[in-house]
């Protein structure tokens, strides 16, 4: 029997002259069998509005509210090649470890 719950999906933009130029998406996750946490699906800033430390304040904010939310863990994932998104997520004070191994399987619908 499916079951529905509400799961809070939370975004963040950053704006430049009322234009949305960087956004974060996340998901919160409550589990009955583990910790509460927040799963950041994307993070994304313009070209141009990249280096400016944009992603690094929507992940501040993000990790804010996730805390709010009782979360006790926040998991993001990235390519093994996308440099600069590992350089931001490897620099946060939070991180426990190295990145982790996981299998991911992609289903065509």
């Amino acid at each position: 029997m499916p079951l529905t719950s509400p799961r809070r999906v939370i975004y963040i933009v950053a704006l430049a002259d009322g234009v949305v130029v960087g956004q974060c998406a996340a998901i919160i996750h409550r589990h009955p069998d583990k910790v509460t946490e927040l799963y950041i699906d994307e993070v994304g800033v313009s070209p141009a509005f990249q280096r400016h430390g944009i992603a690094r304040k929507m992940l501040d904010a993000m990790f804010a509210l996730g805390r709010g939310q009782g979360c006790g863990e926040v998991w993001v994932g990235t390519e093994p090649d996308n440099v600069p998104a590992r350089a931001l997520y490897e620099t946060r004070r939070e991180v426990h470890g190295p990145a982790e191994s996981f299998v991911m399987y992609v289903y065509e619908l």
